[in-house]
């Protein structure tokens, strides 16, 4: 698929949305980065998989196979809802709103976007937008499927291409990690479609980020067992064998 075919995509997606064709946009939900969110409780095991997979095929896999919701992280321009997908481009948000009305939702909290935009930091904040049951109706090469309902979380990871001066970017992902987290635990999600966030035009080192995780997720970190089922979901496989190692699991296909 060319540029030009994914923007009429991307226009055909708003045109259904903006129809109702797949019911009412659900109203997305701002999280500041100060605000408290849910802690989690003692115990509880979480099963990591680490999967040659798009995050698209994922939250569809997951959803197929349980009937508790699933939350995907989408790898969020900070400026622009969608990032590029109206013109085209292509990336993992851009993806998600070609396929979906995560778009329309996050137009409901659009004070994520912006404070970003009129900020200049690349380092960005840990604001996190939450939008619920959103409907997925497109597959990867942007046919259109029977329709399910996944949550997304919307944060956008520092920019660390465009850093003109060190910075802890380690600690920044680690702490933007968890508010992620946070917020998926805080709207009750048990099952999570994660990635490679921030690995592609930000220029995060995926060893970092998959770190920021692990720190978080694994034995004795804040959120080791809080969720059933976490899925690092990364086709390119330079990025993905950081996130096996990480986790100690093995770099396998999907299913």
């Amino acid at each position: 698929m060319n540029r030009t075919q994914r923007a009429a995509l991307a226009a055909e997606t708003d045109r259904l949305v903006a129809e109702g064709r797949y019911g009412p946009v659900p109203a997305a939900t701002l999280h500041l980065p100060d605000e408290p969110l849910s802690e989690p409780g003692p115990g509880g095991t979480s099963t990591v998989e680490v999967t040659d997979e798009t995050t698209l095929a994922a939250a569809r896999r997951l959803t197929a196979t349980g009937d508790d919701p699933v939350a995907c992280l989408n790898f969020a321009s900070a400026k622009n809802p969608g990032g590029g997908y109206a013109t085209g481009a292509q990336a993992q948000e851009e993806s998600l709103a070609r396929s979906s009305a995560l778009v329309a939702s996050l137009r409901t909290a659009p004070e994520f976007h912006e404070h970003h935009r009129a900020q200049r930091d690349p380092l960005y904040t840990d604001r996190v937008v939450h939008s619920p049951g959103v409907p997925v109706f497109r597959d990867d090469a942007g046919r259109l499927v029977e329709p399910y309902r996944v949550a997304f979380l919307t944060a956008a990871a520092p920019n660390a291409g465009a850093l003109r001066q060190p910075a802890d970017l380690a600690g920044v992902l680690r702490r933007r990690a968890a508010r992620v987290l946070g917020v998926a635990l805080t709207h009750g999600h048990r099952r999570l479609v994660l990635g490679a966030w921030g690995c592609g035009v930000f220029r995060n080192d995926p060893a970092q980020v998959a770190a920021a995780f692990a720190d978080l997720l694994g034995p004795g970190g804040r959120y080791a067992g809080a969720f059933d089922l976490v899925v690092f979901a990364v086709p390119d496989v330079t990025n993905r064998r950081p996130f096996a190692a990480a986790f100690g699991v093995g770099d396998r296909p999907a299913g």
